[in-house]
């Protein structure tokens, strides 16, 4: 996965609070078991606590601005995403957001930004307050996806995923895909109903993943705003690979089987390990967001 040296970062649509406190409130999950337990009932790909159960505190008390944004001091060009995680995430969701902005206005429609937060193992956000164990996840309240970087760690130590920058990118890809769906008002689905191998929640997910897929497809060629060029230069069959193992990781099924020994398809919120492959391939195949009807 490669950028351009010489594009510009927008790290406007990153909002860096690694180096924040968070007064008030307080977050119902903690480390240990409790933190393991709810990091499998979560499932790591979601939305926002709240729709977990997982939430707590008051969402009026959000983490105050970092002193020192490392994002806005570091990010500058694409040369920093070459060489740093955090510039390389900033610019994934410019490519990201590039994208789905051009496809709303080639549909006639209009894209609305997302803000990607990072934050260090606590958060309080309009959905709640969520700690690292939660994983990443978007919260349609305040439209704003939640990623604490060391998840990233647990993706490969915990669950087993061969990691890469590709599998990082697959993971802010696929949370922007439930932006798409709140802005198009598919996100709805998942609230309310029971969970199971064919439930909405699970459409929800599988879709997320296909979005992710239609981004990849479209990354090479989606110019970047500043200089028309695209962001990222190149994309290797590798990186794909990477993508595909991520998901496979966090299926239902290969979670389940890892924490409680037994597979539990009842139970389901999120998909199989094969068919969280299989969206994601086929929006990458086709790079066409109505091949995402996972509800059909």
């Amino acid at each position: 996965m490669q950028f351009d040296d010489d594009a510009d970062l927008d790290t406007s649509q990153v909002k860096d609070q690694r180096g924040s406190r968070v007064p008030g409130g307080r977050a119902t999950i903690g480390g240990g078991i409790a933190g393991l337990i709810a990091l499998v009932l979560a499932l790591i790909f979601g939305v926002g606590p709240d729709q977990l159960g997982l939430s707590s505190g008051n969402p009026e008390s959000a983490a105050t601005s970092s002193s020192v944004d490392q994002v806005e001091q570091s990010c500058k060009k694409g040369r920093d995403a070459n060489t740093r995680e955090d510039c390389r995430l900033v610019a994934v969701v410019n490519s990201t957001q590039d994208f789905w902005k051009n496809e709303f206005t080639r549909r006639g429609g209009r894209y609305t930004p997302a803000s990607t937060v990072f934050f260090k193992d606590r958060v309080d956000t309009a959905c709640g307050t969520a700690t690292k164990a939660v994983g990443p996840f978007y919260c349609p309240a305040d439209r704003q996806v939640y990623l604490d970087l060391g998840f990233f760690d647990d993706l490969r130590t915990k669950f087993g995923a061969s990691g890469g920058p590709f599998a990082q990118a697959y993971v802010v890809a696929h949370e922007y895909g439930h932006h798409i769906q709140n802005l198009t008002g598919t996100l709805q689905k998942a609230q309310g109903g029971q969970p199971g191998a064919n439930s909405n929640a699970v459409k929800v997910e599988l879709q997320a993943d296909c979005y992710a897929g239609v981004w990849a497809h479209n990354a090479t060629t989606t110019p970047d705003k500043s200089s028309g060029r695209p962001l990222i230069t190149r994309l290797t069959d590798q990186d794909i690979r990477d993508g595909l193992n991520a998901a496979a990781a966090v299926g239902d099924d290969r979670i389940q089987e890892k924490f409680q020994g037994r597979v539990t398809p009842e139970s389901w919120t999120h998909g199989s390990a094969q068919q969280r492959q299989q969206w994601f391939y086929q929006g990458y195949r086709t790079g066409d967001m109505a091949q995402c009807n996972t509800f059909r």
